[in-house]
């Protein structure tokens, strides 16, 4: 999937994504995933949404799916696939 994003147009680290209900967000991503099996992709993103006193970023992470021609946010779930998720993202952290 990664080598398929620049032809899907987000070598930009922009995209815009549609919910369910139809709307539309641009995000902007930060950061691109490999599950260790190589398996899965995920990504790591904000929606321009902040949080708090210091208006800090709201981050999200889902799960990349190609599906047909088009790529799809999938909310993680399962407890032990963020377990591992947090495990990748931890090489990421530590050199911050």
């Amino acid at each position: 999937l990664h080598d398929a994003l620049p032809i899907l147009g987000m070598e930009d680290k922009k995209a815009i994504i549609e919910n369910s209900d139809g709307t539309v967000n641009q995000i902007e991503i930060l950061t691109y995933l490999k599950s260790t099996d190589g398996l899965k992709n995920y990504v790591v993103y904000h929606a321009n949404e902040t949080q708090g006193l210091e208006e800090d970023h709201i981050i999200y992470i889902s799960k990349l799916a190609l599906v047909g021609n088009r790529l799809q946010l999938i909310e993680i779930e399962d407890n032990a696939e963020w377990l591992e998720v947090q495990s990748l993202l931890k090489p990421i952290a530590n050199n911050k």
